[in-house]
């Protein structure tokens, strides 16, 4: 009799799980209602199927798309996780038209995508750490440097790179980060403060004409760090020139040479890379070390801009440590949103 009851009260509008499912029946059955037996739901649709195949391909080969006109292989591969929200557009088109062989054509850019990014939405952070590091794009332009430089602090990160730093506010940040940060050194735009001692000091040669890139040594409690903090050049999006980043790219080779040569094997870089992991041009740098956000952050953590961030070009790359977590810090006065990450430095992971 109380199964009985059961069944009855899940019948007449319960939430039991016979109800669900039976919900679930009624909506997919509206879904395809008029499908049965209409012979032309695998003939209507075809041009919302040749776009979900297009979509997957260009996903699956980006690669292989040409820099050649207007560096659109980079552009691409810059917002590539975005053409995702292609997929639920397509298949509202595929329900709309009542086309099956357009649901089974979306499949493909779902399948693509989920292989290329699916691993970025699970929480991968880790626990333990021994140096906590962050950096952050300041913007020349920033109406309140002294209020910046403080909220990167309160990140209680032991070592911070900023970029852009312009020479009217450098003895702002100075101020400001005295009180935590014993160490420091600006190198032209590009700056690094550190709890720990600074040594090997100097500028790295990107081949700009003038400095937006260095190098310290840190000497952390588990041990010695090359630190590389970088400004890449900026990239433009235009109509007549297309995706302009011929001097990032020039300098990213610049940069990855340079990592190259390094002497110590537990290497950190921070910096405004304008690109991001996926862009094929920064291959000198990326081909070499591991993004922090891939390897132990939860999601894409992207950057830029900060009012509705879309692309993670602010990045925190590491080689012969171990990445434990990464984040993305509040919006401040700059147009970057910082980002930080916390690595074991005790852990060598060169062998």
């Amino acid at each position: 009799m109380a199964q009985q009851a059961y069944m009855t009260e899940t019948d007449n509008g319960g939430s039991g799980p016979e109800h669900r499912r039976a919900r679930l029946r009624r909506l997919m059955n509206r879904l395809v209602a008029g499908w049965r037996g209409d012979r032309r739901v695998w003939r209507r649709g075809l041009v919302v199927a040749v776009l979900a195949v297009l979509v997957a391909l260009v996903m699956l080969l980006h690669a292989h798309i040409p820099n050649a006109v207007g560096n659109l292989g980079s552009l691409i591969e810059t917002f590539l996780p975005w053409l995702g929200l292609a997929v639920p557009v397509l298949l509202v088109l595929a329900l709309v038209r009542k086309s099956a062989t357009a649901l089974i054509a979306v499949l493909l850019p779902s399948i693509v995508w989920l292989n290329l990014f699916g691993g970025l939405l699970s929480d991968k952070a880790g626990g333990g750490g021994d140096l906590t590091v962050a950096t952050h794009n300041v913007n020349a332009d920033n109406p309140d440097p002294a209020g910046t430089a403080r909220d990167v602090a309160a990140s209680g990160a032991d070592v911070i790179a900023l970029e852009e730093l312009t020479t009217s506010a450098v003895p702002t940040y100075e101020k400001a980060l005295a009180s935590t940060y014993g160490y420091h050194s600006v190198q032209g735009t590009v700056g690094l403060w550190s709890k720990y001692p600074l040594t090997g000091v100097r500028p790295v040669d990107i081949k700009l004409g003038w400095t937006r890139a260095m190098r310290a040594t840190v000497t952390t409690p588990s041990g010695q760090v090359a630190v590389y903090v970088a400004h890449l050049p900026s990239v433009r999006v235009k109509l007549e020139a297309g995706f302009t980043a011929r001097q990032r790219d020039k300098s990213a080779d610049a940069l990855g040479e340079a990592i190259a040569d390094e002497k110590l094997t537990r290497v950190v870089l921070l910096g405004d890379l304008n690109g991001t992991m996926n862009d094929r041009s920064l291959n000198a740098v990326t081909s070499q070390m591991r993004s922090t956000q891939g390897a132990a952050g939860s999601g894409f953590g992207f950057s830029w801009p900060a009012s509705f961030p879309m692309a993670r070009i602010d990045q925190i790359m590491v080689k012969g440590v171990e990445p434990e977590s990464s984040w993305t810090l509040p919006e401040t006065g700059s147009d970057h949103l910082p980002v930080a990450a916390r690595v074991s430095v005790s852990v060598d992971t060169s062998s």
